[in-house]
């Protein structure tokens, strides 16, 4: 299910779910801490209101993705709660503050074009990982059950993104862009360190 209609050139190893969930609380810190960037982004984005001609869907889509991320902080934070644990004040994602090195920041429509693909990447890349999460935690039900129904809503989140940038600039640029973009985050989440962490890297087996 993971790689159904997702476009990354790098596919996390079957290992990486095993070793992230053995620091559930963790993991799960840092997913709250996820969803609420993700909508914290989502309002941002809105605010780039695009002009001289926004997309007839600009200010309906983010909202709703807004709206969606923060039901998944609440669900997630709910279920944090309820194992021990609490949301951390302070947390980093190198992942996707490197992903915004990327941005071609005071271009314009290229900087906004920029933006939604990276968010769209993100996205992406959550979504693979939700898959190998509910794959591979069978004996917690209740985690399986949040990651398995987790993913049609980042599946959603990616494509609506895109799908909004292609409507900002010509295909044939938005293309060319996105392909840069796709090989740039194989190549970051492919030397991110390993931790229980959505978007950790896989630690490196011994010689």
């Amino acid at each position: 299910m993971r790689e159904a209609n997702l476009p990354l050139r790098y596919l996390t190893p079957d290992t990486w779910a095993p070793a992230v969930l053995r620091r559930p609380l963790e993991l799960l810190n840092d997913h709250a801490h996820l969803e609420k960037k993700a909508a914290a982004n989502a309002l941002e984005l809105l605010n780039r209101w695009p002009e001289p001609s926004p997309p007839e869907n600009w200010v309906a889509a983010m909202t709703a993705i807004a709206r969606d991320e923060v039901e998944h902080l609440a669900v997630v934070c709910r279920l944090l709660a309820r194992r021990g644990g609490h949301l951390t004040k302070s947390h980093a994602n190198p992942y996707a503050s490197e992903l915004h090195k990327l941005v071609r920041r005071g271009q314009g429509t290229s900087e906004l074009v920029d933006r939604l693909m990276i968010s769209s990447l993100i996205e992406a890349r959550s979504c693979e990982r939700f898959a190998l999460l509910g794959e591979a935690c069978d004996d917690d039900k209740e985690l399986k059950k949040l990651y398995q129904g987790l993913w049609a809503s980042e599946h959603g989140h990616y494509l609506t993104f895109i799908q909004i940038a292609e409507q900002i600039e010509p295909a044939e640029t938005v293309a060319k862009r996105w392909d840069e973009m796709l090989d740039a985050e194989a190549e970051l989440i492919r030397h991110e360190s390993p931790g229980s962490r959505m978007h950790s890297g896989v630690a490196r087996s011994p010689k």
